[in-house]
C-alpha cells in the first residue's frame, strides 16, 4: 500500500492532476496512514515525526512551515485534522513573511473609507490587499468577534449570508464553509468558500488566518461559483499606549474564478475589506457596553 500511495504523489507532480480536487489531501492521508502504521508496530527504521514531515513536505511552502501549535499532539488527531493544522500554520508563516518584508505597497482610492487599503503584486499570490485601521476596542473583543463567535458574522456583515463551522480541531483552528449574501447589481455573484481558520500568537498580537481547503462531501450550492482564499490574515495588536485599542490589518488575496476581468476583481477586493471594516465598527458600536 506504501508503494502505491507514493506512485499516487508522484503523479501529482503532473500539473493536469495536481489541479484535481482533493487529491493531494487523499495522497498525503493515505501516507501517514501507512507510515504511521509501520511506527506504532515498532519499524526500527522509521521515526515517529515521519508522518508529520511528510504532510509538511507534500506542501508547497513546506521549508517555511511552522511547528505546529502547542495543543498538537500526533497521538491527539487523525491525519486529516493534522492537514488542517499544518495547512492553517502554513498560511501563517507565509503571512508573517510577506509582514516583515520591505514591500513597496501602493494606495488604492476607495469609497466612504474607514481604512487605508494598499496593493502589492506577490511572488505565488498574484496581488495582495493590505487594509490597516485603528478600532477603538480592545484585542480581545474583536478576537471574540472574528474567531470564536465566526458563525455570528452575518448578523452584522450584510455581505455574508452563513458562516458555518464544519470542524474545530483543538483550539486554534477551524474548518468553515462561508456563503456570500446575493445582492443585485453585484458585478462578481455569489461564492462560497471551504476554509481552513487558524489562530497564532506573537507576543502581544494575534494572527487569525484564512486559506482554501478542501471536504468530502460538501457539494457545490446552487447559484454559487466555489472560490478559493488564496491567503487571508487578520492581525490585531494592541495600539501602543493604549491597549484599549487595537492596530488591525489585513492581508488578503483571493481566487474568485468565474469569468471576472482583472480589473473589477482589482476594484472589488479592497471595496470589500473596506466595507467589513465599516460594518465591523457598526457591530461593535452598537453593542458597546454603556
Amino acid at each position: 500500500m506504501l508503494r502505491a500511495t507514493v506512485k499516487l504523489c508522484c503523479g501529482i507532480a503532473h500539473d493536469h492532476l495536481r489541479r484535481l480536487p482533493g487529491l493531494k489531501i487523499t495522497a498525503v492521508v493515505a501516507i501517514q496512514k501507512d507510515v504511521r502504521g509501520l511506527v506504532v508496530r515498532g519499524s526500527r527504521h522509521l521515526h515517529s515525526k515521519i508522518p508529520h514531515y511528510i504532510q509538511r513536505l507534500m506542501g508547497k511552502e513546506a521549508a517555511a512551515c511552522l511547528e505546529p501549535a502547542g495543543d498538537v499532539s500526533p497521538s491527539q488527531f487523525s491525519s486529516m485534522d493534522l492537514f488542517y493544522i499544518t495547512q492553517g500554520e502554513t498560511a501563517l508563516q507565509r503571512a508573517l513573511s510577506i509582514l516583515q518584508q520591505h514591500t513597496s505597497w501602493q494606495a488604492e482610492t476607495m469609497l466612504d473609507a474607514v481604512a487605508a487599503v494598499s496593493s502589492a503584486a506577490l511572488p505565488g499570490l498574484g496581488k495582495v490587499f493590505r487594509a490597516e485601521a485603528v478600532l477603538a476596542v480592545p484585542v480581545a473583543r474583536l478576537h471574540q468577534e472574528l474567531f470564536e463567535g465566526i458563525e455570528q458574522m452575518p448578523q452584522w456583515n450584510p455581505t455574508l449570508s452563513q458562516v458555518k463551522v464544519l470542524q474545530r480541531i483543538g483550539t486554534d483552528t477551524l474548518v468553515t464553509h462561508e456563503v456570500t449574501a446575493p445582492s443585485p447589481g453585484n458585478l462578481v455573484g455569489q461564492r462560497d468558500f471551504v476554509s481552513v481558520q487558524h489562530r497564532g500568537r506573537r507576543e502581544t498580537a494575534i494572527y487569525l488566518v484564512g486559506t482554501a481547503t478542501h471536504v468530502e462531501p460538501l457539494p457545490l450550492q446552487e447559484g454559487c461559483i466555489r472560490a478559493e482564499s488564496r491567503l487571508s490574515c487578520i492581525v490585531l495588536q494592541p495600539l501602543a499606549g493604549d491597549p484599549g485599542r487595537t492596530r488591525f490589518t489585513w492581508l488578503l488575496s483571493m481566487d474568485l474564478k468565474g469569468w471576472i476581468p482583472a480589473s473589477i476583481i482589482n476594484r472589488v477586493l479592497p471595496q470589500s475589506q473596506a466595507d467589513f471594516i465599516k460594518h465591523l465598527c457598526q457591530h461593535l458600536s452598537a453593542t458597546a457596553c454603556p
